[in-house]
């Protein structure tokens, strides 16, 4: 059942990102071109998604554990480090420069449009990538 609803999320994310129209780059990248062709329909549907998360994280967390698993399964790292504020900077240039982020490509993939594919196989690369360093930074450490 928890698959279930995960893939429930999932499908109803998908959904809304393609309802929205973010599945469109172009219609991100004109939310970015503020001295151009700006399109402001980005800022309103993150708007109504922080304000449906914000709600519902509300109503979650009067629960003592979710309805599906023993306890809430939470980050515990919480520093705010090279690592992450890099990431993130390399995500919003991305971001920038393709009009995708991962999750309006995925569902972006039902398009079949050939620059999706290409997109999501260099998120992939980057994933690997970032194995293979940290693997490279841990054996050196341990030399």
């Amino acid at each position: 059942m928890r698959l279930f609803f995960a893939l429930l999320t999932g499908v109803v994310f998908g959904l809304g990102i393609a309802i929205s129209g973010m599945i469109d780059p172009a219609k991100v990248l004109n939310f970015f071109d503020v001295a151009g062709t700006w399109d402001p329909s980005l800022a309103f549907v993150m708007g109504g998604a922080v304000t449906v998360t914000f709600t519902g994280y509300r109503l979650v967390w009067r629960r003592s554990a979710p309805i599906y698993a023993a306890r809430f399964d939470l980050p515990t790292n919480t520093a705010i480090d090279a690592r992450l504020i890099g990431g993130s900077a390399l995500f919003g240039i991305g971001w920038g420069i393709a009009g995708f982020c991962a999750g309006a490509a995925i569902p972006a993939l039902g398009t079949g449009r050939w620059e999706v594919a290409l997109f999501l196989a260099a998120v992939m690369a980057g994933f690997v990538l970032r194995r293979f360093i940290d693997a490279m930074l841990q054996a050196r450490a341990l030399a």
